[in-house]
């Protein structure tokens, strides 16, 4: 998977990102695969300040990416033919309302993991309940945490370094994913 459109599409823009100075955070499927649980994307995510979202679509539009809508947060690497989003510091996961979590500023939350910079588990956990908790269309999120839970063998008191807010459906898959091995 390492050599796929989407993860070489990663690995570009996270270049990039460095050259520049630029603080960033990988986030999405390519993220939950630096954790431990792969699954299928076709897309990047990318944590960013709206500030520098801004100044890498001036330097870089048109030099490989193009925007997919006039001022939108995404756009396409066209080397690799892979839709980019930025996620936005500050802006709120799922329904996009306000609510106790946000997205934070990816110098605070991120890791390294191989060639880039990823969201480091715990907020990588947040943001995928508060968003699948928030939007019905979003349960591949829930989906994702209940992996991690299984793939990492996240005790319960795990929840302790989550914002009270998402506790609560921690909990619940926590409990979801406490079954002993199915005999088929």
């Amino acid at each position: 998977m390492g050599d796929d459109p989407v993860h070489l599409a990663a690995r570009a823009l996270a270049r990039r990102l460095d050259d520049a100075a630029v603080p960033y955070a990988i986030a999405g499927a390519i993220c939950l695969g630096a954790h431990g649980v792969v699954r299928a994307t076709e897309d990047v995510d990318v944590l960013i300040q709206a500030a520098d979202l801004a100044r890498f679509k001036s330097e870089w539009l048109g030099r490989g990416y193009v925007e997919l809508r006039a001022g939108g947060k995404a756009i396409r690497d066209t080397v690799h033919g892979t839709k980019i989003d930025f996620l936005i510091t500050g802006d709120y996961p799922g329904d996009g309302r306000p609510k106790p979590v946000a997205f934070p500023p990816p110098g605070a939350v991120s890791v390294t993991s191989g060639d880039f910079r990823v969201v480091s588990l715990p907020r990588l956990v947040e943001l995928k309940l508060a968003s699948g908790m928030t939007a019905p269309h979003r349960l591949q999120d829930l989906a994702d945490v209940l992996r991690l839970i299984e793939v990492r063998k996240l005790p319960l008191e795990y929840e302790t370094q989550l914002d009270p807010f998402v506790r609560a459906k921690f909990r619940e898959l926590w409990t979801s994913a406490q079954h002993p091995e199915d005999d088929y």
